[in-house]
């Protein structure tokens, strides 16, 4: 099969002849027809972003494609589904503490480099094998649809979130960092889940004007000037009652200043999810009051990601009609200009647009 291999950071991807994945008990093989790119693959790529992930390797996080092989074990996949390849890759052997590396891009700690070693390639490539667990019946869907529902990588990460913090239907959450890809997504997500009202919080004044055009009246946006007491009154306003959740989706670049003006605006007994990258880049880390927390009783969870159960629920909120796919601007390339389209993905992020290739 053809692949792409990052061979060294900071080189660019070549295209390969290389042998087809062998199937394991446990796992699947997939076509991959579609694949996101990352807005900050070249990032990674580059070695910028210090990931753990050892080369060369077939990079690519996440996938829609169809079944080509599967193991003994599978009860419910067959071959020729189209499904989605869930990168959340979590090991076997402690259900209690699973380390979890994203397939094709990152080992989240020391010990789960084992675990990469073996589901080591990603999506860049014809095919890639995939734990069982990892692959999702999507349901019927015309091959012109598959590069749309790459959207999934994008969608479920807030989703993650949401779920985290028990999102019920009613609520008034915040979404900080609402201009990005992620946030905007989570903007969207928290309307699917039946949120009354989002208040998204972000520096484009022109992305937060889309959101409010796109989803009305439930969107309030608030442009964050970088005072905390003025920007937190005017979130606390915007809310126009208390605020039962708060997800923080900001990026590395951003401040801990930014992360906790929206975190304070919480009610008491309120969650706050913490999803985002600061501090990643180093600098310093997040400061909350002690005696706040304690006092008003206030829930602080960080989320890596989302639980295993996530894909098949926001391929049912798709399916349902309460997120559109066509909301989404999607550029596709082809396997032979894979470094174009981390290229573009790189020039083109923002809300509701991303880069995709079809090996």
């Amino acid at each position: 099969m053809r692949a792409a291999i990052l061979k060294a950071f900071g080189s660019p991807l070549t295209l390969e002849t290389v042998p087809d994945p062998v199937l394991g008990t446990g796992e699947v093989i997939v076509d991959v027809v579609a694949t996101r790119v990352l807005a900050y693959a070249n990032e990674v790529f580059s070695g910028a972003r210090n990931y753990l992930m050892e080369l060369p390797m077939i990079p690519g996080s996440g996938a829609v494609g169809r079944v080509r092989a599967l193991g003994p074990d599978a009860t419910h996949l067959s071959v020729g589904d189209w499904v989605y390849c869930d990168p959340t890759v979590r090991s076997r052997d402690d259900a209690l503490m699973p380390e979890i590396i994203l397939q094709g891009l990152v080992a989240g700690s020391q010990p789960a480099l084992r675990l990469q070693r073996y589901f080591h390639d990603g999506s860049f490539a014809e095919q890639m094998r995939v734990p069982t667990e990892n692959v999702v019946r999507i349901g019927a869907l015309d091959e012109a649809e598959a590069a749309a529902w790459c959207a999934l990588g994008t969608l479920l990460v807030p989703y993650g979130g949401f779920a985290a913090a028990n999102l019920t239907p009613g609520e008034t959450v915040v979404v900080n960092g609402a201009t990005g890809a992620f946030g905007s997504a989570g903007v969207a997500v928290a309307m699917a889940m039946g949120a009354k009202l989002v208040v998204a919080t972000g520096r484009n004044e022109t992305a937060l004007a889309d959101l409010e055009r796109r989803y009305g009246r439930r969107v309030r946006a608030v442009r964050m000037l970088g005072n905390e007491e003025s920007d937190r009154g005017r979130i606390l306003e915007a809310a126009s009652g208390p605020i039962d959740c708060v997800l923080d989706l900001l990026p590395p670049a951003a401040s801990p200043s930014q992360v906790r003006t929206a975190v304070m605006a919480v009610r008491p007994y309120g969650r706050v999810v913490l999803m985002g990258g600061v501090g990643m880049a180093g600098g310093a880390g997040l400061e909350l009051p002690y005696p706040w927390l304690m006092r008003n009783c206030i829930t602080v969870r960080g989320q890596w990601m989302y639980a295993r159960e996530a894909s098949t629920r926001m391929i049912g909120l798709v399916r349902a009609g309460l997120i559109d796919l066509a909301d989404f601007q999607v550029t596709s390339f082809g396997l032979d200009a894979v470094n174009e389209a981390v290229t573009h993905a790189a020039a083109n992020a923002g809300p509701f647009r991303f880069t995709v290739i079809k090996p």
